[in-house]
Order: structure tokens, then sequence, then C-alpha cells
């Protein structure tokens, strides 16, 4: 079966990974030297693709890497099966180990470990925990004890890590983690996720436990030259041709985002049949926006017309100054306490997000969607 020769939808890797050499390096040198990172950038950004990038450069005998998805955590207690499943099964082995170091550094928790059809590869792990302090603390413990025990350090990496802001008690549960992890010596962590706003006010509030927890890296969109390099070597090692000045369309049409771009430039691809024209990029466009339309329907359907009007206002290029006497009377936003009420709506539900006092749509497909909408 043939490859594809763009890759959306998934982390990328290999010859699908695009540029991020700055932030790579910048990575890699945390994780070698033991350095808290904090990731932050809009949705399918390439934050995944990066760390497992760096990961897959950094694992070494001195240096083991775990990562985990706690996506799935709804709770404490599922927080802590998933960060010690991961913690033993990533840095053992053989299962035999994974046993003997459950047994030696959770003593007091008696845990009880599920094996798969194959041991050696699956497994899952269910804490009986008491709700005593000491036992929070042995958990959170793991990766330091199992460094020490082996001589090497441990970088964990934990993605969608905005969840733990769902928790009950969150506060009080971040205040437990970073109480602990603060203090190790041969363990750093590596947290991320997809929702942004959410992450920012993890690590961006002074009253919050995460506050300067480590070195924030904030992901930029990756330069248009550099995607039209890519977008070019991609078609022309299928046999294809595309000028550059059509590969830039595709990166402007998308404002330069990195899901986006290469699902655009899938779609011309498709269309191409030797060397891309004009019409094969438009065509593109509107099955990109065929593609999308239920999604976008779906999210804009139950929004407000204050909500409604202040989408269109940001389509026809309001970007700030929403509580002029002009934008409220041209948009219909009713008052300026009503314009704060409708940002914050709209940022929770991740179609808007704010930056230098401005406030974009999130999703560039889903404004040129509104636009086409609002032209009805």
């Amino acid at each position: 079966m043939e490859s594809k020769p763009f890759i959306f939808g998934v982390a990328t890797s290999g010859e699908h990974f695009t540029d991020r050499e700055k932030e790579t390096k910048r990575l890699l040198s945390n994780f070698r030297h033991g350095v808290n990172t904090v990731l932050i950038s809009p949705r399918r950004w390439g934050k995944t693709s990066l760390v497992q990038k760096v990961c897959q450069l950094a694992q070494s005998e001195d240096l083991r890497i775990v990562y985990l998805d706690i996506f799935a955590c709804r709770s404490n207690r599922d927080f802590y099966d998933a960060f010690a499943s991961a913690i033993l099964k990533q840095t053992s082995s053989k299962w035999e180990e994974w046993l003997d170091n459950a047994k030696l550094f959770l003593s007091r928790i008696s845990p009880q470990i599920s094996l798969g059809p194959d041991p050696t590869s699956e497994f899952s792990i269910s804490l009986k925990l008491n709700p005593q302090k000491e036992d929070v603390i042995e958990i959170l413990q793991l990766p330091e004890k199992i460094a020490e025990k082996k001589g090497c350090r441990i970088v964990v990496c934990i993605d969608e890590f905005q969840q733990i802001g769902e928790f009950k008690d969150s506060k009080n549960f971040q205040k437990q983690l970073r109480s602990v992890w603060q203090l190790q010596r041969s363990v750093s962590y590596c947290l991320f996720g997809s929702k942004k706003h959410l992450m920012n006010e993890l690590f961006e509030k002074r009253s919050l436990p995460f506050y300067k927890f480590g070195d924030a890296i904030y992901l930029d969109k990756i330069n248009t030259p550099d995607w039209v390099k890519y977008i070019c070597q991609r078609f022309q090692a299928t046999g294809k041709v595309i000028s550059e000045d059509i590969a830039e369309k595709i990166c402007q049409t998308v404002n330069n985002h990195s899901s986006y771009v290469q699902q655009l430039a899938w779609l011309v691809w498709i269309h191409t049949d030797k060397e891309a024209t004009a019409q094969d990029f438009q065509e593109a466009v509107k099955d990109l926006l065929d593609q999308n339309t239920p999604l976008f329907e779906k999210q804009t359907e139950e929004l407000s017309t204050y909500q409604m009007n202040f989408l269109r206002a940001i389509t026809e290029g309001v970007h700030a100054e929403f509580t002029t006497q002009e934008v409220l009377r041209k948009y219909n936003l009713g008052t300026s306490a009503n314009v704060s009420t409708i940002k914050r709506a709209l940022v929770k539900k991740e179609l808007v997000e704010t930056g230098k006092k401005q406030v974009f749509l999130s999703d560039p497909v889903l404004e040129l969607w509104l636009k086409k909408e609002f032209q009805k």
C-alpha cells in the first residue's frame, strides 16, 4: 500500500513532521537537563507530534521516557491508575519487573494487576486506594523511586493535562501533585493539552498551584516558506507537481494551521492529475468546507443571536473595540457588559481565542464557512 503524501488528524512523524527545529532543540534540551516543561498552543498545531518526536530522540538507558494520555480520566482515582500503570510499564522491560516494582514501591496500596493475552505488552493496574495522604504520595513518588533504583533519570509526558482542572476538588489535587513533583531530583515533567484556554488558566493563574511550574513553550505557527517547501516536496515524491503559488495559497487559506494545511494539501493532491491547477485548488477548498460542514453546524446551532453576531463581526475584520457604540449598534451586540459575557462564553466553547488584546476565531476553516453562511 502506498503511503499518503499528507497526514492529518493524527500525530505525524518521520517525513511528515515539518520544521519545528527550534522547538525540538529546546524541548530536547529540557528533557536531557531535567527541566519541567509546559507546552501550550491551540488545538491541532502539532504539540503531540513534537513531544513524540522528542521522546524518540531523548530515550536512552540513562534517560527513560514515560508517555501517558489522561483524556479519559475523570477523577483523581482514574489519574492515579493511569499514572502508575504508565510508570511501571514504560520503565521496565519484563512484566515480572513490573510486578516486583509494584510490590516494592506501592506496598501500602496492594495494587491489583490484570494481565492481557500477551503480558509482555498488555496489562492494567487498579489501585485499592484508601483516603490516606501517604497512599497518594507513594503513587506520585513512584517514578522517583524507580529512577533511583535504576540509576537513571525519567521524563514523564502527560497529554491532555487540562483534564485535571475538571476533577472534583481540583485545586487540592493540583497542590498534591506539585508538592511532590517539585521535590523530585531524578524526574521531570512535560505537561501539555489540546484546550489552550484551560492550559493557560492552570499555568498562568497566580492563585493556582502550577503557576510557574516550568519552562513554558508557546508554539507558533509554522512559517509559510517552510510549508511551501514541504508541500512541493511531498507532491514531487509522488510524481506530481504543484507550483509554489498554489502551495502558498493552501497555507494562506487555512492561516498556516498545521492540521488544515496537511488536509487541504491532501485534497488538492487528490484532485491533481499531474500538475495542480487553480481549479484543483478551488475544488479542494469546496471539499474541505463540505467535509467540515456537519461539525460547524453542530458547533453553531445552539449559539445565541448575540454570539452569532459577535462571530459575524470577527469575520468582517473586527478584532478589538467591540464595546464602541458603532460596533455595538452595527452588529447588535447589546451592552458593553453583554460583550464580555459573549466573549467568555465563546472562549469556553473554544470558538474564539484572545491574544494581544484582540479576539480571533480559533478555527480558520470555521471562519471560511461562516463567511459563506453570512453571505447567504
